[in-house]
């Protein structure tokens, strides 16, 4: 595994190297001892299957505060998506800024979010699904957004937005009364 840092500080993309011959491919997803070297989280509590079906569509951009912060490592398995995250972290250098990478069946790549980061995604094909691992167990109380057309965050999605929940529509854009996420 190929472990690139992105612009903001703990997140990271990961390519894998696939093993290919002519039955097809074999690579890891996970490695202890790999993400052990980037001190990296390696107790995942959940794993998750998402779909989307619809080419434009916005899931997040979701967070969770401590106790129940989550650290999540996402792959997409079929079509692609634009992969966001938002640094919410109080004090960070990088609060409010923003990070995209296109993650795909395809590449096989990655995506490692640390804890304090909100995180969301827009399908960029018909049929699109994820898996990932998370670090902690989801917590209603605890749960937390930011919403994904903010200005003062300033997310330039790939395609226009076809549809995002009624719940994610209606996160409140950031002002005075954002708690920032203390980790």
């Amino acid at each position: 595994m190929k472990f690139t840092e992105l612009k903001l500080k703990g997140a990271y993309h990961i390519e894998v190297e696939p093993f290919k011959d002519e039955r097809g491919f074999f690579t890891r997803t996970f490695c202890e001892n790999e993400f052990s070297q980037h001190n990296l989280k390696q107790h995942f509590v959940q794993a998750n299957h998402s779909g989307t079906f619809g080419k434009g569509i916005i899931r997040g951009m979701h967070f969770q505060r401590p106790p129940y912060a989550e650290v999540k490592v996402l792959k997409c398995i079929k079509g692609s998506i634009f992969d966001v995250i938002v640094d919410c972290r109080k004090n960070s250098p990088t609060f409010l800024q923003w990070v995209g990478i296109e993650l795909s069946a395809e590449k096989k790549n990655m995506m490692y979010v640390p804890e304090g980061f909100a995180h969301g995604f827009q399908s960029l094909e018909e049929e699109t699904e994820i898996t990932y691992l998370v670090g902690a167990f989801y917590n209603k109380q605890s749960e937390g957004g930011i919403h994904h057309a903010d200005p003062k965050v300033g997310i330039e999605w790939k395609l226009p937005v076809l549809l995002t929940s009624e719940k994610d529509a209606a996160i409140p854009f950031v002002d005075e009364n954002f708690e920032p996420i203390e980790i």
